[in-house]
């Protein structure tokens, strides 16, 4: 050993840790969420997530402004509709709810990017993300619905599309769709690994998605498979032309974003979801943890891992230089 070595000196000021960072956050690669509802003058907060709101379409662009004048480059739309059937056919309703907020958001703000949520957990009446036949999910009916749901975002003028449902091919299914209907430029950002995991609860209680019966363990995957199987759902949606890749939820699968960045070269998104965000505030209110400096050490370690892209309900705060 080098008796002369002293790490240390690299962590004598702010300064000299600055500099040597390897690691920085950027509101460049973060995108926000947001959630639309139907009617009209609506801004009513989310119970189960503190300082997360619904939106009908009419107002969404004002909170959309506010995210872009922060420099933050994208939104991700969550969308609740008026009614629900077995089949979430409102999801691909050319006037519905995330189709007026898209042509909204774009017409006031069309440098921001909008990116849409593809699934039918929201939509459905029974609550899962798929068709639902025999109490099964039929996986082909699915993903011939998330193409018509793909399509008429990009109609409205969605950026980007992203499948969430965890169907096998939607991927494939989708791109081709878009290709068919002139919307070539349309990009594809898939759930590439997403896992049944118990942080979801909050989401559900905002978008109205939990399964009516059963769960989703199904199609979406195993918290305990091995990080191959992940690597193998990446691999296939890529082949089938997914142009971004996510992993979801972020802390809990920080191995299998770091082996991801590892492996493809493709960008990384990873999403800390809602269980993760109030995880953070709840443990704050208790005056349990340090917020500002639990949130930036989980996202830094999201970075960390390999992700190019995070999108976090804290992407508003981080702009901001709140946190």
């Amino acid at each position: 050993m080098n008796p002369s070595a002293r790490m240390r000196r690299l962590r004598t000021s702010d300064s000299m840790r600055r500099l040597v960072r390897g690691v920085s956050l950027s509101v460049d690669n973060l995108v926000y969420p947001l959630f639309v509802c139907p009617g009209n003058r609506v801004k009513k907060p989310i119970e189960s997530m503190t300082d997360c709101f619904h939106f009908s379409s009419d107002l969404i662009a004002d909170e959309a402004k506010e995210v872009f004048n922060l420099g933050i480059p994208a939104v991700l739309l969550f969308g609740l509709p008026e009614n629900k059937d077995e089949t979430g056919s409102q999801a691909f309703n050319e006037t519905g709810t995330v189709q007026q907020a898209i042509k909204n958001i774009k017409k006031a703000i069309p440098d921001l990017l909008v990116i849409t949520d593809i699934c039918l957990c929201a939509y459905t009446s029974h609550g899962h993300c798929g068709i639902v036949k025999d109490n099964k999910i039929n996986n082909d009916a699915t993903c011939e619905i998330l193409a018509k749901i793909a399509v008429s975002h990009a109609k409205a003028g969605a950026d980007m599309v992203a499948p969430s449902d965890m169907m096998d091919s939607r991927v494939a299914v989708i791109r081709n769709a878009l290709d068919e209907n002139g919307f070539s430029d349309t990009a594809i950002m898939s759930y590439s690994a997403k896992y049944a995991s118990a942080f979801y609860g909050p989401f559900r209680d905002a978008a109205d998605s939990a399964p009516a019966f059963g769960d989703r363990k199904t199609y979406q995957m195993d918290i305990a498979s091995s990080s191959a199987q992940a690597m193998r759902e990446i691999e296939l949606d890529i082949a089938e032309g997914a142009d971004i890749v996510m992993v979801k939820p972020a802390l809990p699968y920080l191995d299998i974003i770091y082996q991801a960045k590892q492996r493809f070269d493709v960008p990384i998104a990873a999403y800390q979801v809602s269980g993760e965000y109030m995880m953070f505030n709840s443990a704050s209110k208790q005056n349990v943890l340090d917020r500002k400096s639990a949130v930036l050490e989980s996202l830094t370690a999201i970075k960390r891992a390999g992700a190019d892209i995070i999108i976090t309900y804290f992407a508003k705060e981080i702009a901001k230089n709140k946190l």
